[in-house]
């Protein structure tokens, strides 16, 4: 390991960084600059099990990557997912099931419900939004479609696509932006960045340090870093030979193309010597609608230019 930073996108980091009880104040931070348009503010939170059980017995359970709750009572699940997974949306849904089932009450109930938050910091960029570079920063509540308003605001889910987050350290703007900036950076940082010097940032990059880790916690985060790297190998190879077996697609096509080509013009002269369609498919391998075609263009052709030539010039004065 040559870097002097976690990296954020292991599951170590980001529990190291958000998830023990000691740096919760980094959580709280990043939080509240998270939900700053808001006007919100959490003051404190509690850790909750980061695994939750299903209801009914066969019914599969959730395991979170921080999973907490605010002195409103409010529930939070924030993840790090690094790689594009399929039915990633589902699956944040399905977690997000939890926190709600975990409100019920015993006895007379009424149902009322405090808000439950989901906070996704990805490492991919959602495909069908992938053509909007600047467009990261996503906030989703249950909608009205009529009238285009917020029908139930207390189930939200906010993702993060940090790929698209393209500032330089002199173009951050906030706080909320330095955070972004650390988290998507910080592996590859020598020293702490000189415009990111307040309090909370000092403890992060103390916390992030791995010249402190005890021997433990070293191979903890080598073995976690180590699955990291793995995924990405996985991703770059999948990613290569796509785009291998994409050359070779166009490599073949564009030899069955030229070879369809060929074809045609011996077709043509077929049938300009008189040949029958039927001959002709028989020793081109073209389809009957392809000479029938061929035939149709090539009559259109020679009547164009049999009109030409039979024109009237006109005399000149």
């Amino acid at each position: 390991m040559g870097e002097k930073y976690i990296n954020a996108f292991t599951d170590f980091g980001f529990k190291r960084i958000f998830g023990t009880e000691p740096n919760k104040d980094l959580l709280i931070d990043f939080l509240n600059q998270l939900f700053l348009p808001e006007n919100k503010k959490i003051v404190s939170l509690t850790y909750l099990p980061t695994e939750r059980l299903g209801q009914i017995a066969g019914v599969r359970s959730g395991v979170f990557d921080i999973y907490c709750e605010t002195e409103k009572g409010e529930k939070l699940i924030v993840e790090m997912q690094k790689a594009r997974q399929d039915f990633f949306k589902d699956r944040s849904v399905f977690y997000s099931t939890f926190p709600i089932q975990d409100q019920a009450i015993r006895g007379d109930w009424n149902f009322k419900l405090n808000a439950v938050y989901t906070v996704g910091i990805l490492g991919f960029n959602f495909a069908e939004h992938a053509d909007d570079e600047k467009y990261f920063h996503h906030e989703v509540k249950l909608m009205d479609t009529k009238r285009k308003t917020v029908f139930f605001d207390k189930l939200t889910y906010i993702y993060l696509e940090l790929p698209k987050f393209n500032k330089t350290e002199d173009e951050l703007e906030n706080d909320f932006e330095r955070w972004l900036y650390v988290l998507k950076n910080l592996h590859m940082f020598d020293n702490r960045p000189a415009k990111i010097q307040n309090r909370i940032f000092k403890k992060l990059f103390e916390v992030a340090k791995i010249a402190a880790f005890t021997k433990d916690e070293k191979m903890a985060y080598e073995t976690s870093l180590k699955h990291l790297r793995d995924m990405n190998n996985v991703i770059d190879t999948a990613r290569r030979e796509g785009h291998e077996e994409g050359i070779e697609e166009g490599i073949l096509k564009g030899r069955e193309e030229g070879e369809i080509q060929r074809a045609k013009k011996v077709a043509l002269k077929m049938l300009n010597d008189g040949l029958s369609p039927e001959i002709v498919e028989k020793y081109t391998g073209l389809t009957p609608a392809q000479i029938e075609s061929l035939a149709n263009n090539n009559r259109v052709c020679e009547t164009t230019a049999k009109y030409k030539s039979e024109k009237p010039r006109k005399k000149r004065k």
